[in-house]
């Protein structure tokens, strides 16, 4: 599988050429409280987000994210956190991340299960510590108060 793994790689590195962008969010609901996501892939939280499709520009995209992941709604975003784009930040492929944080509202409700398999919110002191790829750091970042280019 692994072998696998970095033959399908290389494939999308060939095809690509570039580093994909992505978003990744900060959800903060309106007692405080930040929503995270399980992943199916790995059964780690992370925060949620995705790629940008073709024709999109960002805020769609944290929109979009928002709502196919969690079943909230963006009401605003408060600020960006950060760009993340070192190239080993994320093992599946080479991606350009922008964090930001947002304000949601709504109910917790999974739309696309196929990522996906739970969302949950959380106090900021009950972060839980098995988050998925380079998400610790970023809410490590956030919760710094920091705004990061890397």
């Amino acid at each position: 599988m692994s072998q696998l793994w970095k033959i399908g790689q290389t494939v999308i590195g060939l095809i690509f050429r570039h580093p994909v962008t992505g978003v990744n969010i900060v959800p903060i609901l309106p007692d405080g409280r930040i929503v995270l996501v399980r992943r199916r892939d790995n059964n780690k939280y992370a925060l949620p987000g995705g790629m940008v499709e073709w024709g999109q520009d960002v805020t769609t995209t944290v929109k979009r994210e928002l709502l196919e992941e969690t079943g909230l709604e963006l009401v605003k975003i408060r600020r960006l956190v950060g760009v993340y784009s070192a190239p080993d930040r994320d093992p599946r492929l080479h991606s350009i991340n922008i964090l930001v944080e947002a304000d949601v509202q709504g109910d917790l409700n999974v739309q696309d299960a196929v990522e996906i398999t739970g969302v949950q919110a959380f106090e900021v002191t009950s972060i839980p510590d098995n988050l998925g790829y380079d998400y610790s750091r970023q809410l490590k970042d956030y919760f710094s108060g920091l705004t990061i280019l890397d």
